[in-house]
């Protein structure tokens, strides 16, 4: 009987870890319905659904951490309108919040996953060691995270990509088209964003 190389045996590890990422749900590469572009969710909506206080939800949106895409707030009595892609990211920053993860980091993640399309966003898990966060979109990253002793804990976005629809289909939506046509473009979102950072 032949004695196999530690090298072999390192890479039954990684096949067997690999394999188990994807069974255990670390990662999700399975077909998302894609949100309705056209619904707007307002403030307790988006608390619902993302698992939070409105406190923190008013703090994360005045202090740009995740601010809403459809409509912002203009003054006393105005409601913010938040879409898919920002509850989406509200729960994300909860969890990462939850498992001790600074703010710094957090801002860091958020601006990454902001500048992201939305069809990417369900392919994607964050790993983190509690300091820094780090996005795999494969289980040979995952694993590799793993074995390098960097990750901790993931967050498979596909996952909370799947609550987050599964909260907002039982809770108010309202139509968003009317503030769509007059907000900016993404694209031109992550532009000022961008030249606020460097200038």
């Amino acid at each position: 009987m032949a004695v196999s190389s530690g090298e072999d045996k390192v890479d039954r590890e990684r096949r067997l870890a690999s394999r188990q990422a994807g069974e255990q749900g670390l990662l999700f590469d399975s077909a998302v319905a894609m949100p309705n572009a056209s619904a707007g969710y307002r403030g307790p909506t988006a608390c619902a659904a993302a698992g939070i206080t409105y406190r923190q939800l008013d703090y994360w949106a005045r202090t740009g951490l995740v601010e809403p895409s459809i409509r912002p707030a203009h003054g006393s009595g105005s409601q913010r309108l938040y879409g898919f892609r920002d509850i989406l990211v509200l729960k994300v920053v909860k969890r990462l919040l939850d498992a001790g993860v600074s703010l710094q980091q957090i801002r860091t993640a958020v601006t990454h996953l902001q500048d992201r399309g939305v069809e990417h966003l369900a392919t994607i898990t964050l790993m983190s060691d509690g300091v820094s966060v780090y996005e795999c979109t494969s289980a040979d990253e995952v694993v590799d995270l793993l074995q390098g002793g960097q990750g901790v804990f993931g967050i498979a976005l596909g996952r909370v990509w799947q609550e987050v629809e599964g909260s907002l289909a039982s809770l108010p939506a309202e139509n968003a088209e009317p503030y769509l046509e007059t907000r900016p473009s993404r694209d031109e979102l992550s532009a000022r964003r961008r030249a606020r950072k460097t200038g």
